[in-house]
């Protein structure tokens, strides 16, 4: 099938989908649009700006920013001999979300032949969490992937919905003002 640059299935089908795309997707539909449509936040919003500063001042001895298909890794390490591949996060607030996307990371490295193991950080609460790659975290992290690109593909984004994220929300002024 070959389809017109503006259509919707062209975007989904040259659309790569990055661990935020899948971190957004549990998190607000109407996000997950304007991340795909290269619609940024307000970089100026606080919540981003202390998310940045906490990427470059948490675990300065271990390797950061590696990248695989257009993923971008927090941390990577070796552990006995296993590769680990950390994501940051300021608070487990979005708990689910966020395994979500180190499950994505994970399945990326298997696709291109990689076994690793996955840890979720959160520096402020002094908290690591293991993640494995298991059938059930396969899954719901195939379901997000369509959930990506069905949402992606949508002409235009999805109406606002008031959540309990919005009060932090970078795009609050997309949905609100």
């Amino acid at each position: 099938m070959n389809a017109s640059p503006s259509s919707p299935d062209a975007a989904t089908s040259e659309l790569s989908i990055g661990g935020t795309l899948i971190w957004y997707s549990s998190i607000c539909l109407r996000q997950l649009w304007l991340m795909a449509h290269q619609i940024n936040p307000d970089e100026d919003d606080p919540n981003l700006e202390y998310g940045r500063f906490l990427h470059e001042t948490a675990y300065l001895r271990e390797k950061r920013g590696f990248e695989v298909n257009g993923n971008r890794f927090d941390v990577v390490s070796f552990r006995n001999g296993t590769l680990v591949v950390a994501e940051i996060k300021k608070s487990s607030r979005a708990l689910e979300s966020t395994r979500l996307q180190l499950g994505h990371y994970l399945m990326v490295l298997e696709e291109q032949g990689i076994n690793a193991i996955g840890e979720l950080r959160f520096p402020e609460e002094r908290r690591k969490q293991e993640v494995r790659l298991t059938d059930d975290l396969r899954r719901a992290v195939l379901r997000q992937r369509q959930i990506v690109r069905e949402v992606s593909g949508l002409p235009t984004p999805p109406p606002p919905k008031r959540l309990r994220w919005c009060s932090k929300c970078a795009y609050a002024e997309m949905c609100w003002a």
